[in-house]
């Protein structure tokens, strides 16, 4: 097995921000996943905002749970802390980092599998308690591990890989979000850096739980019926003694979108993805309009990009629950046991 590893050197009139890094210091390992990978885009803009935003790589602690978009966290801010939850648990093992430790900024990373499906209530949780976080989800609409089925974000009508109609309503994470009560709301295209990296500043500088639905396109699952380069057509016409799957390397996909542009997007199976992005006059601080506007545009087979809803006003489950100031994994003995005045208090204040 060849491995191959980033040289641990810089060049030594590479950029610094404020604090000290140059943009290598933010990057993680080589990544792994297809060339042309949305999710590497992702990736990249979570990097350059937070070289942009002077974070110190070890304030940072990045969670994430199981599939294509879950190994991500790997490929960027090496020096943070990472947590790898199992499938779908992400947002609780997030929440208890956050209450034991308010100090660090959180990053959960997930995608529509680990979301919508598996982690659809943890999700739904998550937001209605405002942890605060910077929540993306790297939505493809299928499950990149297991070959390309739909995931439960696919749109009722589109085909998969193998002709396959979906007949299943898609659940929309932006508008759950919305109605749960996340305070930041915005939906991004992994093609669209100039739009999303301001998006991921804005959702880790938040007060409260700001979620972010990225589109990204899946460039392994786009080999159709009826091609000769397909890795079914392959297998009907060769004779091997294993069994390996090899993903041709694909252009990676982008677009720019003025405000209140819309923009029809070419995929590489031929279909097209039409994203609107925000006027200028948009007004993101109305919920219930945030709410429609989608729906509305969503009726036109439109996707809108861009900051949807903000509370500017946001607080977090630490307000809600009234917690020390203190991290609570640096409170002492003393703290912890205050005497039994206190605790009569507590206890009196309970009645």
């Amino acid at each position: 097995m060849t491995y191959i590893a980033k040289p641990p050197l810089h060049h030594p009139t590479l950029e610094k921000n404020r604090v000290g890094y140059t943009r290598r210091d933010y990057e993680g390992k080589i990544s792994t996943l297809c060339a042309g990978c949305g999710h590497d885009s992702i990736s990249a803009a979570i990097i350059q905002a937070c070289w942009e935003l002077d974070i110190e790589p070890h304030r940072v602690a990045k969670l994430s749970g199981i599939g294509c978009s879950s190994k991500t966290p790997d490929y960027f801010l090496g020096a943070s802390h990472g947590f790898n939850t199992v499938h779908g648990r992400m947002p609780s093992v997030l929440t208890g980092a956050n209450l034991a430790n308010r100090e660090l900024l959180y990053l959960g990373v997930s995608g529509d599998g680990d979301s919508a499906s598996i982690g659809f209530g943890q999700f739904a949780h998550a937001m209605r308690r405002g942890v605060r976080m910077a929540y993306i989800v790297e939505n493809n609409g299928v499950y990149g591990l297991t070959k390309g089925q739909f995931s439960a974000t696919a749109d009722a009508g589109s085909k998969s890989k193998k002709g396959v109609i979906n007949s299943d309503s898609a659940i929309d994470l932006v508008g759950i979000a919305l109605q749960l009560g996340a305070t930041y709301v915005a939906r991004g295209f992994s093609g669209n850096k100039a739009q999303l990296v301001p998006l991921i500043k804005g959702a880790m500088s938040h007060g409260g739980a700001a979620f972010i639905d990225v589109i990204s396109p899946c460039v392994a699952f786009n080999n159709h019926p009826g091609s000769t380069k397909s890795y079914d057509y392959v297998r009907e016409h060769n004779e091997s003694v294993s069994r390996i799957d090899f993903i041709t390397p694909q252009a990676e996909i982008t677009a720019d979108a003025a405000p209140g542009e819309v923009v029809d997007v070419r995929q590489h199976d031929g279909t097209l993805l039409r994203l609107r992005s925000l006027q200028k006059d948009y007004d993101p601080t109305d919920r219930r309009r945030a709410m429609a506007f989608m729906q509305e545009h969503q009726v036109r087979g439109e996707i809108v990009t861009g900051l949807l809803y903000v509370d500017p006003l946001a607080t977090d489950l630490h307000t809600a629950l009234n917690t020390t100031a203190r991290p609570l994994n640096a409170l002492e003995a003393r703290h912890l046991c205050p005497g039994v005045p206190v605790l009569e208090k507590i206890n009196a204040s309970l009645r």
